[in-house]
């Protein structure tokens, strides 16, 4: 589960919270905490969520690529 590190790290180099990013997301800091811990898994929509806000791919975040960049989109 690459997702999981990759989404505390980009949380981390953003300088935000696990409260920060869950108020974001609309869930609970405990719910994000278990997404980062891989104790729950990261619904689509959540995924969306933060390639929003870190500017990223869904493929990054998922481990399938180590490039950041986002696709164009149409």
């Amino acid at each position: 589960m690459q997702y999981v590190r990759r989404i505390r790290d980009l949380r981390e180099d953003a300088d935000l919270t696990q409260r920060d990013v869950a108020t974001i997301l609309g869930t609970s800091q405990t719910m994000y905490a278990r997404y980062e811990r891989g104790a729950n898994e990261l619904p689509i929509h959540h995924l969306l969520k933060l390639c929003e806000l870190y500017k990223v791919s869904s493929d990054y975040i998922l481990g399938l690529t180590d490039s950041r960049r986002t696709g164009s989109r149409k």
